[in-house]
């Protein structure tokens, strides 16, 4: 099992920063890519970025390309979200999430991600 926790949530003012964290636990070996999921109330949950195990592979929605950056520790444990120019609209709980090892997962498909954080609270004001 894989247990996620997010930290670094908060309230910032357009055109300001955060920077999210995703610590796991558990059977990190079995972690294979990870990513960033956000859902504003009211909307369903939304890819925001990923990583491939290696970090080979990134996608980015495109709302958020040019503005988060997603990045993973040497030790596959932790993965971060580098959110700059924030908007208003940015504004949702952010999830992350991780796939199983040796399993293909498209951030497009939610259902591709086995494990599953709590969330952490990104508020932007205008």
């Amino acid at each position: 099992q894989v247990q996620l926790v997010e930290s670094g949530g908060g309230l910032v003012q357009a055109g300001g920063s955060l920077r999210l964290s995703c610590a796991a636990s558990g059977s990190i070996s079995s972690i294979g890519a990870m990513g960033w999921f956000r859902q504003a109330p009211g909307k369903e949950r939304e890819f925001v970025a990923a990583i491939s195990r290696y970090g080979n592979i990134i996608p980015y929605a495109d709302s958020v390309k040019e503005r988060f950056t997603i990045s993973r520790d040497s030790a596959k444990s932790t993965v971060y979200l580098q959110m700059n120019s924030l908007k208003v609209e940015d504004t949702a709980v952010y999830h992350c999430a991780a796939n199983l090892r040796g399993t293909s997962w498209r951030g497009s498909d939610l259902s591709t991600f086995d494990y599953w954080g709590q969330g952490t609270q990104v508020t932007v004001s205008s």
